[in-house]
């Protein structure tokens, strides 16, 4: 049984690991030693990846990531009640910290009680915030398993990620004409209201059920009195329809042809990269049977419903692995408000451990 004591200050010493993308390789040490005191032969690939494996056929896959958003460093957990909050200036770094420490809490508690469990592959990615990036560059060779449970699901356990959408990432490039503002603005072309009058003609917000659009950032300019020559947009489009999403691309394109034939003298380029696929999950699949017939044996009833972010579990079924995708307690999630429900934490803990034992 998942000591609730421990797993809330192991959870609170781990978010206290600054990892924001990309520098996640404190937190790889502290994880890397935890796995490697349970027994694990732990390993990274050359992308930083954790991989921790044991002897054994038909290994099971936990994987959670390490990487968190911003604002994420610093972190100062606080147990507020049945909730574990930050202090209001950051991130909670529950995404995807809780499932970090669900995945170890639930090692040690079985390792304590001397419980059989079954062989296992201990997965912890680089770089999922940044569009799967670690999981994408995984070193698939390192890794046996062919089914997966991923820990970086909202709510509690017992939610299931039914589908997850394709990912459209986009950057644009807008060179203008640099003048002084004051002196001589007309000999001048402003980059950044180029950029605005393109984002004026791209969608906002929710499409429709399954679709949405984002425009993300805004960049330009160097010094108050100088028309800015350059400036540079970021944004993404994500949709489980494979025609909505088309018709964005080609919205976005033809937004982006229409300001180049209206300023000629700039210069704009664009550049278009899927980051991840969609899914939809087969509950008839033997991992999505595994983890709902494990959750009714906890008295929990499967909550599966479509999510619009993507998890590595869209890699790791690009890649010929059964993956599914659950809860980990986290709440508000890319917010300083984000929260751990202690209980559904503890929960979360108690399933990975009955999933790894069952049948054993």
């Amino acid at each position: 049984m998942p000591n609730q004591e421990r797993m809330v200050n192991d959870f609170s010493d781990l978010v206290r690991i600054d990892s924001p993308s990309g520098e996640e390789w404190d937190v790889a040490l502290h994880v890397s030693e935890r796995l490697s005191n349970l027994g694990f032969q732990v390993a990274r690939d050359d992308h930083g990846n954790v991989i921790a494996r044991e002897d054994g056929d038909t290994p099971l896959i936990l994987s959670a990531h390490m990487d968190t958003v911003d604002p994420g460093r610093s972190i100062k957990p606080q147990v507020v009640g049945d909730r574990i909050t930050s202090d209001g200036n950051t991130i909670l770094g529950g995404d995807c910290k809780a499932g970090v420490a669900a995945i170890l809490e639930a090692l040690e508690s079985v390792k304590e009680e001397g419980r059989p469990r079954r062989p296992l592959e201990v997965i912890f990615t680089r770089g999922e915030e940044i569009g799967l990036v670690g999981a994408s560059n995984l070193d698939f060779s390192m890794i046996r398993g062919r089914e997966a449970v991923v820990f970086d699901g909202n709510g509690p356990v017992n939610t299931i990620t039914g589908a997850s959408p394709t990912y459209m990432a986009f950057d644009i490039n807008v060179r203008g004409r640099g003048a002084h503002a004051g002196v001589e603005p007309e000999k001048g072309l402003s980059a950044i209201k180029i950029a605005t009058d393109l984002i004026a003609e791209l969608p906002q917000g929710r499409m429709d059920p399954e679709t949405t659009f984002n425009v993300a950032t805004i960049t330009g300019g160097t010094v108050r009195n100088a028309v800015p020559s350059e400036a540079a947009i970021s944004g993404e489009f994500r949709s489980m329809n494979m025609e909505s999403l088309e018709l964005l691309r080609m919205q976005l394109l033809n937004s982006v042809n229409n300001i180049r034939a209206r300023y000629a003298d700039a210069e704009i380029t664009e550049n278009l990269e899927m980051m991840f696929q969609m899914y939809r999950l087969d509950p008839n699949e033997a991992t999505a049977q595994l983890v709902m017939r494990v959750m009714r044996e906890m008295s929990l009833e499967p909550n599966i419903q479509p999510s619009g972010g993507g998890t590595d579990g869209n890699v790791f079924r690009l890649n010929g692995i059964e993956s599914v995708v659950v809860g980990m307690s986290t709440n508000l999630m890319h917010t300083i408000d984000e929260y751990v429900v202690i209980p559904d934490l503890v929960n979360t803990a108690r399933f990975c451990e009955e999933l790894m034992t069952f049948g054993a």
